[in-house]
C-alpha cells in the first residue's frame, strides 16, 4: 500500500472522527477508501451507461420482443459459461 498525505479543514476532521466513532469505519483510511470505492463505483457505472446509449444509437433499429430477450439470455448464458470453462 502507498501513503497520501492531505490537508483538511478541522471541520472534515471532526466529521470523519464521528463517522469512525460511530461505528462503521475503525481508521480514517478505511473511511476514506469506502469513499474512494464509491466514487470508482459512480464512475464505472456511469462508463457502462455510456456504453449502452452508445451501443443503442448505433446500428439498425431492432424491434425487441419477448422472443429476442429469450434468445439474447440464451447467447449470453452460453458465452458466460464458455468463459468461464
Amino acid at each position: 500500500m502507498t501513503t497520501l498525505n492531505i490537508s483538511l479543514p478541522e471541520s472534515m476532521r471532526e466529521f470523519i472522527d464521528q463517522q469512525i466513532d460511530s461505528g462503521g469505519y475503525s481508521t480514517a483510511s478505511e473511511y476514506i477508501r469506502h469513499l474512494i470505492r464509491i466514487d470508482q463505483e459512480k464512475a464505472e457505472k456511469k462508463q457502462i451507461e455510456k456504453l449502452l446509449l452508445e451501443g443503442l444509437n448505433s446500428g439498425e433499429p431492432v424491434e425487441i420482443t419477448d422472443d429476442w430477450w429469450s434468445q439474447k439470455r440464451t447467447e449470453l448464458m452460453e458465452r458466460l459459461n464458455q468463459s468461464q470453462s
